[in-house]
Order: C-alpha cells, then sequence, then structure tokens
C-alpha cells in the first residue's frame, strides 16, 4: 500500500509523468477512430440511413475523407500553436474533434434526407481536430521530455493510440452482438462514446505546464523560467533555462517558411524529405488499412463474419501488447534499425499472406483442408501487426520532432500530418476496391509496398535518436557540407 501511495505521489508530482499520459490519451483519439469505423462500416442500418451498399466507393469515402480534415488541420493547428502557445493549440484542437464527433452522431437522427452530408461534415469536422492534435502533442511532448527519453514517452503514447483502437472495436463488437447490425444504436452509440476523451483531457489540461521552449522562443523568459522550475525545480530549472536561452540565441534570427522547407538549397530540405518520405512509407506498409477493413481481411482467409469480428479483436489485443517491445527499443536500439527491422517482417509476412489467403480461398478446388492455411495466415498478420506496431508506427512520428530546430519544428511536423492524412486517404480509399477486385492479391501488393519503404529507409533515413535537437542540427549541416 505504501508502494503504490509514493508511487501516486512520484506522478503527481512529475510533470512529466502527467504530460506523457495527458499526450498518450490525445493520440489514443486516432486508434478510437480507426476501430470505431471498423464495424460501423458493415451495419445495415448505419450504411441504410446514409443511402448506401455495403460495397459501395463511398464507404470508402467516407473513411478516408477524414484524412483530408486532418491534413488541413495539422497545418491550420500548429500555425495555431506556434503563435498562442502548445496548450491553448491543444484546447482548440480538442473542442474541434469533440465537435466533429457529435455531428456524426446526429446525422440521420430522426432525419433521413441529408444523413450523408451530415456525416461527411462530422467526419471531416473531426479529422481537422486529430490532424491538430496529431500535429500538436508530439511537438509539445518531445519539448518536455529528456533527449534520452523522447523515444519512450513517444512510443508509450502510441501505445495508448492502439488502446484507444482496442476500446472501440471492443464497444463496437460487443454492441453489435447484443443489438444486432440492424440497430442503429450499434453505431451511434460507439460514436458517442468517444466524447470520454476530449472531456476528461478538458478536465486535466490546466494541471499541465506550457512548452518552455515555446515561452523562450517567444520572448516570455520568466514564464519559461518559472515552467521550468515548475517542471524539474529550482536548481534544475534554472540550468535547463540557461541551455534553452543559448539554443534561442543561435537559432533567432532564422526563420523558416514552408517553401524554404521544400528549396533544395535550404537547409531544412534534407530533414523534410526524410518526414515526407517516413509518412509515406508507414501509409505503403497497409496498416491503415489493415486497421480500418480488418475484419473483411480475415474473411480473405476463410473465415465467416461473426469470427473474423472476433479474430481482429484478438489481432487489436495482441498489438497492444507487443507495442510494449518498441517503448523498450526505441532509445535502446534507435530509430533507424527498428524502422528496417520492421520493413524485413513486414514483407516476408505479406508475401506469406499471399500463399496462405489463396490456398484457403482454392482450398476446394486444390482438395486441401481449410483451416491449417487459414490459421497460419493468421499467424502471420499478427506477427506483421506487431512488426509494423514496433517498427513504424511511433518512428515516423518521432523522428520530425527530432530533426527540425524549434523555429521549424511545427511546421516539419505539420507537415508530417498532412503526408500522413494525404497517403492515407489514399490508401483507405483504395483499399475496398482492391478488396473487392484483388481478393487475396492485395497482400501481395503491401509484400512489394514494404520492400520498397524498406530499401528507401536504409539508403536515406539516418539515426536521429541519442541526440539532442542541437546536436541534430549539427549532423544535417555538416551532411549537407
Amino acid at each position: 500500500m505504501s508502494f503504490m501511495t509514493s508511487r501516486l505521489k512520484s506522478f503527481w508530482s512529475d510533470k512529466r509523468q502527467q504530460v506523457v499520459l495527458f499526450s498518450s490519451t490525445a493520440i489514443a483519439l486516432y486508434g478510437y477512430d480507426q476501430g470505431m469505423m471498423s464495424l460501423i462500416n458493415t451495419n445495415q442500418d448505419y450504411l441504410s440511413t446514409m443511402g448506401i451498399s455495403e460495397k459501395d466507393p463511398l464507404v470508402g469515402v467516407i473513411v478516408s475523407v477524414y484524412y483530408l480534415g486532418c491534413a488541413v488541420g495539422a497545418v491550420f493547428f500548429s500555425w495555431f500553436a506556434d503563435k498562442y502557445g502548445r496548450k491553448p493549440g491543444i484546447f482548440v484542437c480538442l473542442a474541434t474533434a469533440s465537435l466533429g464527433n457529435l455531428i456524426m452522431f446526429i446525422a440521420g437522427l430522426g432525419f433521413s434526407r441529408g444523413a450523408l452530408i451530415v456525416m461527411f461534415l462530422g467526419r471531416i469536422v473531426m479529422g481537422l481536430g486529430v490532424g491538430g492534435v496529431d500535429s500538436v502533442i508530439p511537438v509539445y511532448s518531445s519539448e518536455l521530455s529528456e533527449d534520452e527519453a523522447r523515444g519512450k514517452a513517444m512510443a508509450q503514447e502510441f501505445q495508448s493510440n492502439i488502446f484507444g483502437l482496442n476500446m472501440a472495436f471492443a464497444l463496437n463488437l460487443v454492441v453489435t452482438i447484443y443489438l444486432g447490425k440492424q440497430n442503429q444504436w450499434a453505431w451511434r452509440v460507439p460514436i458517442i462514446v468517444m466524447q470520454l476523451y476530449p472531456v476528461g483531457l478538458f478536465a486535466f489540461i490546466g494541471r499541465l505546464p506550457e512548452s518552455p521552449r515555446w515561452f523562450v522562443f517567444n520572448d516570455k523568459q520568466e514564464e519559461a523560467k518559472d515552467a521550468l522550475e515548475y517542471i524539474y525545480g529550482g536548481e534544475e530549472g534554472e540550468k535547463k533555462f540557461d541551455e534553452l536561452v543559448e539554443s534561442h540565441d543561435k537559432e533567432a534570427d532564422e526563420t523558416v517558411t514552408y517553401k524554404d522547407m521544400f528549396t533544395p538549397s535550404n537547409p531544412q530540405f534534407h530533414p523534410t524529405m526524410i518526414t515526407v518520405m517516413g509518412q509515406v512509407n508507414q501509409a505503403l506498409t497497409g496498416y491503415g488499412a489493415v486497421s480500418v477493413y480488418g475484419p473483411q481481411i480475415f474473411q480473405l482467409l476463410g473465415m465467416g463474419v461473426r469470427n473474423s469480428e472476433y479474430l481482429t479483436q484478438g489481432n487489436y489485443v495482441s498489438y497492444f501488447l507487443l507495442m510494449t517491445f518498441a517503448w523498450l527499443l526505441i532509445d535502446a536500439v534507435g530509430r533507424r534499425k527498428l524502422l528496417l527491422g520492421g520493413s524485413l517482417v513486414l514483407t516476408v509476412c505479406f508475401f506469406l499472406l499471399t500463399l496462405f489467403g489463396g490456398l484457403a480461398m482454392h482450398a476446394e478446388d486444390l482438395r486441401i483442408p481449410q483451416l491449417p492455411p487459414a490459421i497460419a495466415g493468421f499467424v502471420a498478420l499478427y506477427v506483421a501487426t506487431g512488426a509494423f506496431g514496433i517498427g513504424w508506427l511511433a518512428t515516423v512520428w518521432l523522428i520530425p520532432t527530432e530533426i527540425f530546430p524549434t523555429t521549424a519544428r511545427a511546421q516539419g511536423t505539420a507537415i508530417s500530418v498532412v503526408i500522413w492524412g494525404l497517403a492515407n486517404f489514399a490508401v483507405t480509399l483504395l483499399t475496398p476496391i482492391m478488396f473487392n477486385n484483388l481478393k487475396y492479391w492485395i497482400f501481395l501488393v503491401f509484400g512489394f509496398t514494404n520492400a520498397f519503404a524498406g530499401v528507401w529507409t536504409y539508403f536515406y533515413t539516418p539515426e536521429s535518436g541519442g541526440r539532442s535537437f542541437e546536436e541534430n542540427q549539427q549532423f544535417f549541416e555538416e551532411a549537407k557540407e
């Protein structure tokens, strides 16, 4: 009992732990949406309310338009957080996501005409807020983490992302089983429960410090000193303040625009290309599609609807547990090795899935039992999901927060979210079409795209872990020369 009491006292006195918990809960919004839409897409009342069929391309458009909202929200809210502060930026992001969620909930509630338009509006508005969260939270968290623990903090936050996915899918599965796919509350309840996240975060945000780095770079030296003393205590806080002021003096005259970041002669071009291709390659792993269309994948392996839903939940639980290895390894092994290892395992697993999917689907023609290749396919998909979580989930979000100077960090993270949004828009839009036309050959496509991601990473992505922000800047300056 005394141990638990001391742990609680430590948590309430350690502001950095509170920042990690807050950031983790905010990042879980993204995961919750993925798990939420998985079974909503197959709810018959939802489809009839929207006036579409299960194989209508609009099913994918409703899912994917959210990512366009994320792209716009990332740019706007990164600017907002740079101008008005990280905490005000986070607050407005959460309010926007909450509003979008409410709009989704009322779509077709007591009316049918225009329900699809209202749902589109809700998806876009919610995307704006979540895109803002995904751009501002990583910056805020990294600016309040120690150099040697930034990776662990980010990986823990993205493990919470998988908790959100599990929570949404489990709730969706329970209400679907008890209410049935013809009941409107089987899809409305999982939507409105998401409000627990922003409401809880609103209640907690007042306890958190503003980023001292933001204060210093906005000429609010006294506020920065107070924030650092609030986080670290008197002596350590003063030391951190002197380091921040020194860093600010070096970068004070540097101004970086989005145009500069895409200009080859600019020092930030190389970090920008690493950021862009990191998110493109993450989308090419196919896990945006796996998260949203999990049950359909297990059906491709020969399972019935209900068993596919159970297996999807099992895959998400395994995903959450295996993410523990991400935060244990990301600082010890480094970002680059995790990315390369993840690509290798994903490539092999998707090639195996092509083989097992083909055997399971044609088992009757080949006169072989269907279950053995199906089980082998389940194992390959579970392993691939774990490899993605450990290697590719947190790393591509972490790297942009480490390789840009403070004057460009928010823009760099915004670019990361924009590319993530556009890439996942394309993948989630095309996935149902590929499911319907390619069947199990879709796994072969993902096998080759994962191989490409690994090769590009090997040649062009440097290690950014184990260095301070300033040391990473020095690395890119030397690399350019």
